[in-house]
């Protein structure tokens, strides 16, 4: 989920990775796997497949 937030606030995949300490390589296998089950193609979809996600608080 952290991943996908931090690419919805359009940050690369070598920021997200620096950010969380992991590999770019890492960062696009998290992506990958999340776009089906968000329901969308693409990183251009992120921020409006997160905000229909979100809890209201």
């Amino acid at each position: 989920m952290q991943v996908a937030q931090l690419a919805a606030k359009g940050l690369s995949n070598k920021e997200i990775a620096d950010r969380v300490y992991v590999s770019h390589r890492t960062v696009s296998t998290h992506l990958y796997r999340a776009y089906p089950k968000l329901g969308i193609a693409g990183r251009w979809q992120l921020a409006a497949a997160l905000d229909a996600t979100a809890e209201p608080v």
